[in-house]
């Protein structure tokens, strides 16, 4: 089994995934600045959480000796976050960067897996974006996405392995959850006010992976070998909808589980969203097998679940759930 240090493991998808590679015997590290809390990580003889600043270079290095595998999911996440503080943004999201893979390399660590996003391909009338795709990013949060793609390239070699994700929005249920994201906030919506909002027309395309998807991948990469994968590119992807169908498939199963007589959707065209992008993950699953097992409706129903059982408590107001609102009451520096 490997140990692996996982930054940003606190987060959305961390806190769901350290726990599946703890259970599958794997010596899992969370390096994260804890910024969301820790309530939901249970330490172990083989979950250890160290709170550290990936800008902090030195005590990374502290925490990555002994690890053969580096996951590099940590950034200031999604756009709007992003432009809270651009300068901090971007020594977070780009600054540090290279001296995670310098130092991961110098170290031993063998595969080094990063995490892009999908958005770096901004927006794009075509019907089928792959990974050779322009990146043509429309915010700065998706240009250093993007900007770091290469810095690790650079560095891979015959004995340090490198693999580039580009997921789509992330959505369901995950032990730290975010609200802030499509299918999540129309969810929180729909089963709080039986009512749905749909911003800028609902025309818009986003493509969608179910978080437990999302971690499958992941544990996919970490479990094999990527000597035949060094330095590729992946989309990592599943359902691309437009908004509105979104909140069709929301509102559908809100009122079923919760046996709701009616869930309304609002469109306002007067709000101006021009992201959309069609992503096509052929590849993934061409070269690595890789096919998705949840769908939209599932990740709606793991959130129902979790609403029912209590473990979104105060979902409307606690600012946990959203990061622009959790770094505006911390003020990161």
């Amino acid at each position: 089994m490997s140990k692996i240090l996982i930054t940003g493991g606190a987060g959305y998808v961390g806190s769901l995934l350290t726990k599946n590679l703890e259970l599958q015997g794997h010596q899992v590290v969370i390096y994260d600045t804890c910024y969301f809390g820790t309530d939901h990580i249970q330490e172990s003889e083989n979950l250890k959480l160290i709170k550290g600043d990936i800008r902090d270079p030195k005590k990374f290095e502290q925490s990555v000796i002994g690890c053969d595998t580096v996951l590099h999911l940590a950034c200031i996440s999604n756009d709007p976050s992003f432009a809270l503080n651009e300068s901090l943004s971007k020594t977070i999201n780009f600054d540090c960067f290279e001296d995670l893979v310098k130092i991961s390399k110098k170290n031993g660590v063998k595969k080094f897996i990063y995490c892009s996003s999908s958005s770096v391909y901004g927006f794009s009338d075509d019907p089928n974006v792959t990974e050779e795709h322009p990146l043509v990013p429309l915010t700065l949060y998706n240009k250093f996405k993007g900007m770091c793609e290469p810095i690790l390239k650079s560095y891979l070699d015959n004995t340090f392995h490198g693999v580039i994700i580009r997921p789509a929005t992330v959505c369901g249920y995950a032990p730290h959850c975010r609200l802030d994201l499509s299918v999540n906030i129309l969810t929180n919506h729909a089963v709080n006010n039986k009512k749905i909002i749909v911003l800028g027309g609902g025309e818009q395309k986003r493509p969608n992976l179910h978080v437990g998807d999302m971690c499958r991948s992941y544990e996919m990469l970490i479990n094999g070998d990527l000597q035949d994968v060094n330095g590729e590119i992946f989309n990592v992807s599943y359902e691309n909808k437009k908004i509105i169908e979104l909140a069709e498939i929301v509102a559908k199963n809100v009122k079923e589980f919760f046996n709701y007589d009616n869930i309304e959707i609002e469109v306002k065209k007067d709000t101006v969203d021009n992201r959309s992008y069609h992503v096509n993950s052929d590849k993934i699953k061409k070269v690595l097998g890789f096919e998705p097992k949840y769908n939209i409706d599932d990740a709606v129903i793991s959130l129902c679940k979790a609403f029912k059982d209590g473990k979104l408590p105060n979902s409307m107001t606690d600012i946990k759930y959203s990061n622009v609102a959790t770094l505006k009451k911390l003020n990161v520096s």
